[in-house]
């Protein structure tokens, strides 16, 4: 079998775990509301799935190298603030105001790699530090208040649609085909996955280990900064609260995407069927009027079911080979 082969192969079983649980999820849902198939509920099923997908990519970058980002939620929140102070109070045009925002992300992002990698700090550490000091200077910067009618520049970004599709949904499979491509294509994307597979074999096959991680931390700074400009488009408003439980919801759905929180295992499009499952889990939730306290219980209790299946699935695939082993031999 031709590599490129084996590797359409594996992406296939990789992904189709995901995507079951994905339709299984519709099913469930689509029987217990009839309100889930109109077509309006599923356009805003797909305009609220946009920020937790984008910043979901950061969360398995991230993961597939063995480390964690909680960080995310907070970004958000610090790149929407901030994207609301550039264009409303110094009234800066939002063509420059969301690259600048962009910039900022990656900085925050650098900086949760720096310390994590270079500073040997563990990344849970890092980023549950980073995620308290990044909303605290979300409040800082606007005193504690949302900053409300920031542009009316910004509505296009989210509410326009191109060939029929609402936009966000197009930024959502550009930038899943971009990081599939690097992923599966490039030298750094692919150094990613040995890194998470095994940092000591890696660093001895020359892969910069620590250069590798940093990356990953650059880039989930970048993806959660465009979420939050997603964010503040939406809602045409920044808030130092916005982004709460972003981080949960980005990393469950790496994890029911199939990542290993060990690192070196993942599919970037399972992710993203991932993302989809939560989504449609607290649409469905949303629509029976569960109220949000058990909302919050069923997603923690889905990241804990996918972590158990993740921790426990080579135990089951080798008991699974034996019994296959034993009946093939008696058949024989």
């Amino acid at each position: 079998m031709s590599g490129t082969a084996k590797l359409i192969r594996s992406s296939l079983t990789s992904v189709a775990g995901p995507l079951g649980a994905l339709l299984l999820a519709v099913l469930v849902v689509s029987l217990t509301t009839d309100r889930f198939l109109m077509s309006r509920n599923l356009s805003n099923v797909s305009l609220q799935v946009s920020s937790v997908a984008i910043a979901a990519i950061g969360a398995t970058l991230v993961i597939l190298t063995g480390g964690i980002d909680l960080s995310p939620g907070a970004i958000v929140a610090l790149t929407s603030c901030t994207l609301a102070i550039l264009a409303k109070n110094h009234e800066i045009p939002v063509p420059i105001a969301i690259p600048l925002t962009l910039l900022l992300g990656v900085v925050l992002g650098f900086i949760n790699g720096l310390f994590s990698t270079y500073g040997r700090i563990p990344s849970f550490v890092v980023t549950l530090a980073t995620m308290s000091a990044y909303r605290g200077l979300a409040f800082l910067i606007t005193d504690g208040h949302p900053i409300f009618s920031v542009s009316p520049d910004l509505d296009p970004i989210f509410y326009d649609k191109f060939l029929g599709l609402p936009l966000p949904l197009c930024y959502v499979v550009v930038l899943y085909l971009l990081m599939l491509v690097f992923l599966r294509l490039t030298i750094p994307g692919r150094a990613i996955y040995a890194v998470g597979g095994n940092q000591s074999a890696a660093r001895l096959s020359g892969i910069q280990v620590n250069r590798t991680r940093l990356l990953t931390f650059v880039l989930a700074g970048l993806m959660s900064s465009i979420a939050g400009v997603l964010t503040t488009a939406r809602l045409d408003s920044g808030s130092p609260n916005y982004g709460v439980g972003t981080e949960l919801q980005a990393i469950a759905a790496a994890v029911i995407g199939g990542a290993s929180l060990a690192g070196g295992h993942g599919n970037i499009i399972s992710t993203l069927f991932g993302a989809l499952t939560v989504a449609v889990v607290q649409n469905g939730l949303n629509l029976n009027a569960v109220a949000s306290s058990w909302q919050e219980i069923t997603i923690g209790s889905i990241i804990v079911l996918a972590v158990g299946i993740d921790m426990w699935r080579t135990t089951f695939s080798q008991q699974a080979a034996q019994l296959f082993a034993v009946f093939r031999k008696r058949l024989e």
